[in-house]
């Protein structure tokens, strides 16, 4: 058996440190795959990701219905995940956010492509995803399962995906991994922005995005940066 306090922990903290980096606000939301179950996720009730709290965590189906009754309240747009785990066994945690940096790629035909060297996790390019596209005009949020498998295709195997007008999806295949692929999406995005006044953009090659990185942690990610992400986020290992 897997240690599920340690994951909902861990859970609690990126939650944390998805608000204390500027990655979400009162809104955007991580979830983690149930490594018992695979067809479950767990995944904190609707609550801004700075205040979620061990108790706030609860358990979906990848259906997105809640495997026990609850009265509390949960977020509309957890289809997300459900439909993200359904779409790739080799998920482990999934991230939505409207990180402000990010925002310019979701509104602009400018492509989100590496740039930066810790960027090449994000791959060659993100794939884009317009809900106009198979759903017409809607308010953008991804509020039924047909939405949510619409925007896994469009994911295909990639890192992440750009959703028009609205943010991003980041996947990872731990928490810290999620995490820290987020973490890399906006500074390369923040990067680029600021760069483009200056001249044309230098893209990292196909070469150095497939490159291999060694001396990176395997187990949780870069231990290193996760401590680091943790103390900046008021938490403890």
């Amino acid at each position: 058996m897997s240690d599920i306090q340690g994951l909902i922990r861990d859970l609690v903290a990126a939650n944390h440190i998805l608000g204390a980096e500027g990655l979400c606000d009162a809104y955007g939301h991580i979830s983690v795959r149930n490594p018992d179950n695979p067809d479950t996720y767990f995944l904190s009730r609707s609550r801004s990701p700075e205040l979620v709290t061990e108790s706030d965590i609860l358990e979906f189906n990848l259906d997105n219905s809640p495997t026990r009754e609850t009265e509390l309240p949960i977020y509309i747009e957890r289809p997300i995940h459900g439909a993200v785990f359904e779409a790739r066994p080799d998920v482990m945690s999934v991230i939505h956010n409207h990180c402000a940096e990010v925002l310019p790629f979701a509104i602009t035909a400018t492509p989100m492509r590496p740039a930066i060297h810790n960027a090449k996790r994000l791959g060659e390019t993100a794939p884009v995803w317009d809900i106009r596209d198979k759903f017409g005009d809607t308010d953008l949020l991804v509020t039924t399962n047909d939405q949510g498998h619409d925007l896994a295709a469009t994911l295909g195997g990639e890192k992440c995906a750009i959703m028009r007008g609205h943010g991003c999806t980041v996947t990872g295949n731990n928490i810290p991994d999620a995490v820290q692929t987020a973490i890399a999406m906006k500074n390369n995005a923040q990067a680029i922005v600021r760069a483009l006044p200056l001249g044309d953009i230098i893209y990292l090659t196909p070469g150095e995005i497939n490159s291999a990185s060694p001396g990176m942690a395997t187990l949780r990610g870069h231990d290193r940066a996760w401590e680091y992400l943790l103390r900046r986020a008021g938490m403890s290992e």
